[in-house]
């Protein structure tokens, strides 16, 4: 099992540079930030952007992997962020993890004026966000027998998404991409995690809770397995990201709930958990000592 942490990009950098080295000082084998331009019941509190935090968090860490929970097509265009994304590859010497989604239908989607999509249309639009930063971030195919790469950079169009010449950074640090983590629950997004995915992440039934909810994850792992298997892949050859906190409570209330919360996840063939920083108050309300005591027994930990 490996571990992750999300911390959410609410503190101003001195407070939030101390959670990120202690993700990795704690032993987190990933930590993740949201990727949102405001949140829920947190819409009125700060937010800081995404990439720049990762970027800070880059600079002052050096084993952990670093990642987006998720990004999404709501307010983001391949080119640029594929740019952000390499970008910060860069600086993280090959560490960052790109969790990607279809995205929500709250404050993120309408913010930037667009019209209300139907479920059929955000899936459109996500399966070309994710075949668009998929070609982007293998970047430009090299010239022939040393010469430069190829000059027209790269194109592609789509109903949603099209570039042009696109250029990009360098040589990725990773190859042949980045690895991408999709979220999906739905059959069409199961089979775009079978041809892009790396890993597969989910936070299982929304609104479900509970036995409920644990029911749910273990029927949409199946549903992965059987996604992966129709498309010719070997279902274990995907990871698979398990939320802990998305099922009514919260994993790091307690050291027992947080085993009984990874126990489970390990026996519906979860190889990743990821649970949340704890918060003062309001929604992942915990005390850091439980963190703590966690991180003291995680493998990577510094002692």
């Amino acid at each position: 099992m490996r571990y992750g942490i999300t911390i959410l990009p609410q503190d101003s950098w001195p407070e939030a540079s101390r959670r990120w080295r202690s993700a990795e000082e704690l032993g987190f084998d990933h930590a993740w930030t949201y990727d949102h331009l405001s949140w829920r019941t947190l819409a009125d509190q700060p937010w800081h952007a995404t990439v720049p935090t990762l970027t800070a968090a880059a600079m002052v860490t050096s084993r952990i992997g670093l990642g987006t929970f998720v990004s999404t097509p709501n307010f983001r265009h391949p080119v640029p962020f594929a740019k952000e994304v390499a970008t910060v590859d860069d600086i993280a010497n090959g560490r960052f993890l790109l969790g990607i989604g279809s995205g929500g239908t709250g404050f993120d989607a309408f913010v930037l004026g667009h019209a209300e999509y139907s479920p059929a249309q955000r899936h459109e639009r996500f399966a070309e966000f994710v075949a668009g930063l998929d070609v982007l971030l293998r970047h430009e195919p090299p010239g022939e027998a040393g010469e430069p790469a190829l000059s027209n950079g790269i194109s592609f169009t789509g109903s949603w998404f099209s570039a042009a010449g696109a250029r990009m950074v360098g040589k990725p640090v990773q190859q042949p991409r980045v690895p991408f983590v999709i979220a999906a629950n739905g059959p069409k997004g199961l089979r775009l995690v079978t041809e892009f995915g790396a890993g597969w992440v989910t936070t299982g039934k929304d609104g479900a809770v509970g036995e409920e909810w644990w029911s749910a994850v273990r029927s949409l792992a199946g549903r992965l397995d059987d996604a992966a298997s129709a498309s010719g892949r070997e279902p274990a050859s995907i990871d698979r990201y398990l939320s802990l906190d998305s099922g009514g409570s919260y994993s790091l209330q307690s050291i027992d709930a947080f085993d009984d919360a990874v126990g489970r996840a390990a026996e519906l063939g979860f190889t990743d958990v990821i649970s949340h920083w704890p918060r003062a108050d309001g929604v992942y309300a915990g005390r850091e000592s439980v963190l703590e005591q966690v991180g003291a027994r995680l493998p990577g930990a510094e002692r």
